[in-house]
């Protein structure tokens, strides 16, 4: 199985570089367009193809860093399809940022209950629809500091879970269907010195988001969101990426707002979602270094939980999570990768990963 993923993958690398050796048109704009082959514990094997284009909206702006658009469709081994189109655009010198996310996915999924005690024997199969929409408005008011409006809507349909079950009994809101709107402000200190791939610098953003009936949301609730990083440089190439990052949710909060544990960003090993709660906090690291030209390694670890409330965090019911990948540059110039890692958590949770870009 093992030696069959790897023939896969060297065979997409190389597929990548001759698609993308062909693509770069211009010394301001870049376009790859090329078939996706990923694997994550949550969709399993997906096939699809991607576009993205990688430009300045102004050539002669040797400030801004660069902006990106991507066009995204998978369907999974598992029968999930998902599309999407998203993407950060930086203006002549900073002076506004956009990011922007439009997605419908079509979701086979699982869910073990609330809380950081959900026992593993506790796993229920369902199926949503959703479609989601983000867009993020950022501008500068001082060197690297920014102030933002966002809006956020969720529309989840046709939820199949089994009647008297976890939802049932937990009384999840949301399992029946429901559509959210919020709008919110955020706060943001960046000095990365690249958008897909940074070496130095640092990344700090908090925002709070507000859904309310009033704007026809089905639910009033709030979300506070924290992301902190800070990217060391070490000698001979090497990088120390450090993040710490929080979410925390109050009011009426439907399924898909939930604080969700995992994935392929964040605890990494862990199915994400496999725990679920009001709250969530972790803490990750990630080594980065040279291996071979394009060909770089990590070796990543972290520490988290969810919660109801703050004080129901407690070092006991941490969970952890470690592992390691390589980094396959598909542009060299951008720093964008081609990201393979294995992840493993606690109790048996483990998986690969294959993403396009960093984890964080």
């Amino acid at each position: 199985m093992v030696s069959r993923f790897f023939y896969l993958l060297i065979f997409f690398l190389l597929l990548s570089v001759g698609l993308f050796s062909q693509s770069d048109t211009t010394k301001s704009r870049q376009i790859l367009v090329f078939p996706i082959i990923t694997k994550s514990i949550e969709t399993g094997w997906s096939f699809g193809s991607m576009a993205a284009m990688i430009f300045r909206l102004s050539p002669k702006d040797t400030v801004s860093r660069t902006s990106n658009l991507e066009i995204l469709g998978l369907y999974s081994t598992k029968k999930q399809l998902v599309t999407v189109v998203n993407g950060t655009q930086y203006f002549d010198k900073e002076k506004y940022i956009l990011s922007e996310q439009v997605s419908f996915s079509s979701y086979p999924d699982k869910f073990w209950g609330l809380g950081q005690k959900s026992p593993d024997t506790a796993i229920e199969a369902y199926k949503f629809d959703q479609y989601y929409v983000y867009a993020h408005l950022l501008r500068k008011v001082a060197d690297h500091l920014f102030v933002g409006v966002l809006y956020e809507r969720q529309e989840v349909w046709d939820i199949d879970y089994t009647a008297g079950g976890i939802f049932d009994k937990e009384n999840i809101l949301g399992r029946k269907g429901y559509i959210v709107d919020g709008v919110g402000a955020s706060f943001t200190y960046d000095t990365r010195n690249n958008a897909f791939s940074p070496d130095r610098g640092f990344f700090g953003q908090i925002y709070f988001n507000h859904f309310d009936k009033f704007w026809g949301s089905d639910y009033n609730y709030n979300n506070l969101f924290i992301d902190l990083r800070k990217y060391l440089p070490l000698p001979n190439h090497q990088v120390l990426a450090l993040q710490l990052f929080s979410f925390y949710n109050s009011g009426e909060v439907p399924l898909r707002s939930l604080a969700a544990f995992g994935g392929a960003s964040r605890m990494r090993g862990y199915y994400e979602g496999r725990y679920k709660d009001l709250q969530q906090m972790v803490f990750q690291t990630e080594y980065r270094f040279p291996i071979y030209k394009r060909l770089k390694g990590v070796a990543f670890g972290g520490a988290g939980s969810v919660a109801n409330h703050f004080s129901d965090y407690s070092i006991p019911q941490l969970k952890y999570s470690f592992g390691g990948g390589l980094r396959f540059a598909l542009s060299e110039k951008e720093r964008l990768n081609l990201r393979l890692d294995y992840g493993v958590g606690q109790a048996g949770n483990s998986g690969f990963y294959i993403q396009l870009g960093e984890a964080f």
